[in-house]
């Protein structure tokens, strides 16, 4: 009797300081739609909440942002990202989609899917255009994590990825923790070990809409600024070519603030090799968390988003293979370029580029990128 006792009391415990909520959260999300498991594996909503308003709720699956409510200029609350409203949605088996991801191990592609180190050659999935891309079909994204702390402020997820997953080697133990500030931002801590040499390049996924609804407006009358003066070319399979080309007199110099549909589709060949923007640019941050790495401003709501990072790049994708054929959050079918992401990483395929920051893990060394997504109102 004494340990049913107990074992009820650990039970109510954990429960209680656990950001898991009963009720509709500001978002309009419903998190009993969220229970349920994945091979065999528990699955939930949890919601972060901070004394100013701002709420971000996240679900293991993935360790995937399902949505982020931030006030608008006239105190209203805007849901800035995409994604489902259950978490059926979410499994590969219904949607295939990376909205509000973890990414891993490999943010972004890897050429042909091959990597060598150490003079021995590994073959990954080649899932996109005959590279690998995000960690093949069966990525982190997809993925349960496991819930390692949760309060109102902050949820640690971890996972671990065996060796020989999707071909990579070592076996990798990694962590994600994201925390909801005072000051209205999500700080996402990212951090990895591993017991053989591999590679790994952690990033987010999540597609951003400031105007908080994606029905009505894209993200083509909205401001981007990027604090980086150069990119990395690619080829029509997305494909980088080792080139870090210049930005002045371009349509990819957002050093001061444009319009993102203003030039998205001038005469460029990296834009029709892009389909528009979805490239890597080099940062001029030099790795520095308090140095402005990206902005982006929507006047529809003033909602302003300002991202910061350690990583030396920013993956920057308009949207441009929405189609609206995936039906999301409040039934809205998700159009084209009505959300951008911004991807903090190391630059696509850096495994096969030598000349590139390098993104190898060994034993006994602790890989960690931190970035932050900070909003205002302007």
């Amino acid at each position: 009797m004494k340990n049913i006792v107990l074992t009820a009391l650990a039970a109510l415990l954990v429960v209680g300081c656990s950001p898991r909520q009963s009720r509709i959260t500001v978002s309009g999300l419903d998190p009993a739609r969220f229970d349920s498991t994945y091979n065999d594996l528990p699955v939930a909503l949890y919601t972060l909440k901070n004394d100013a308003g701002m709420e971000v709720c996240i679900t293991n699956f993935g360790g995937r942002i399902v949505s982020i409510a931030v006030p608008d200029r006239n105190g209203a609350m805007c849901d800035v990202v995409l994604g489902f409203d259950n978490i059926a949605d979410y499994f590969p088996e219904n949607n295939s989609s990376n909205f509000g991801a973890v990414i891993g191990r490999y943010g972004n592609r890897i050429d042909q899917g091959r990597i060598t180190i150490d003079g021995e050659t590994y073959q990954l999935p080649r899932n996109n255009y005959g590279h690998c891309l995000h960690g093949g079909d069966n990525g982190w994204h997809y993925r349960v994590f496991e819930v390692v702390e949760a309060d109102e402020s902050h949820i640690r997820l971890a996972l671990e990825s065996p060796d020989g997953d999707a071909g990579f080697p070592g076996t990798v133990k990694a962590a994600v923790t994201y925390t909801l500030t005072d000051v209205n931002a999500l700080d996402i801590a990212y951090e990895a070990t591993s017991d053989a040499p591999t590679v790994i390049n952690m990033t987010n996924h999540s597609y951003f809409n400031l105007s908080g609804d994606p029905d009505n407006h894209t993200i083509l009358d909205d401001y981007l600024t990027i604090n980086a003066s150069g990119f990395t070319p690619i080829d029509d399979t997305f494909m980088t070519s080792g080139e870090i080309a210049k930005l002045e007199g371009t349509p990819f110099d957002f050093r001061t603030p444009h319009l993102i549909g203003e030039r998205i589709d001038a005469d460029s060949e990296q834009l029709r090799n892009g389909h528009g923007y979805d490239h890597n640019w080099v940062l001029d941050t030099g790795g520095d968390i308090t140095a402005e790495a990206a902005e982006l401003y929507c006047p529809a709501t003033g909602i302003d988003m300002k991202v910061y990072t350690t990583e030396p790049g920013l993956q920057v994708y308009v949207g441009n293979f929405l189609d609206g054929s995936v039906k999301g959050k409040k039934g809205i079918c998700y159009q084209l370029r009505t959300a951008i992401c911004m991807e903090t990483q190391h630059y696509p395929d850096s495994p096969n580029k030598p000349q590139w920051p390098s993104v190898e893990l060994r034993p006994g060394d602790t890989y960690r990128s931190h970035s932050i997504y900070a909003f205002c109102v302007k």
